[in-house]
């Protein structure tokens, strides 16, 4: 499972032009799940996104976590993190879980979210979607369940 989060001011996602999930200060997390993912991956990465030290404290130093902070978390599904560009010039998804499979576990992700104390908004799952963020830093990380 990868997590490429962006420490944001805010963040939506649109779908048929209609808001879907919003976000004033947190994370915008584009979610990938990998073929043979479960809930251990999702134990793994949940908590560490949330306790992730990427806000600033009083000195404006990166030590204060999104739990701490109190900011919300917009989760969009994102399989195109598994895509291998490594052969030829259309990527691969092979590695990328099957939909209903990840489905499964990018609502266990977000449920784990909450269940840290995290407000959580979500994109839709399998649709085309337009994101609009404001990266604040700009911070970007990728977090990994399985290194």
């Amino acid at each position: 499972m990868r997590a490429l989060i962006q420490r944001v001011s805010m963040a939506r996602v649109r779908v048929d032009d209609a808001v879907v999930g919003e976000i004033g200060q947190g994370l915008l997390i584009l979610l990938g799940v990998a073929k043979g993912d479960d809930e251990a991956d999702v134990e793994n990465l949940a908590p560490r996104a949330a306790h992730l030290r990427i806000f600033p404290d009083e000195a404006g130093k990166m030590n204060r976590s999104l739990v701490e902070t109190g900011g919300q978390a917009l989760v969009v599904s994102q399989f195109t993190l598994y895509g291998d560009c490594r052969k030829g010039r259309r990527p691969s998804f092979v590695d990328a879980a099957d939909p209903l499979e990840a489905e499964r576990l990018y609502g266990a992700f977000m449920r784990r979210l909450e269940k840290e104390g995290v407000a959580v908004a979500a994109g839709k799952f399998q649709a085309m979607m337009e994101v609009e963020l404001v990266n604040n830093g700009p911070v970007t990380l990728m977090l990994e369940s399985r290194k």
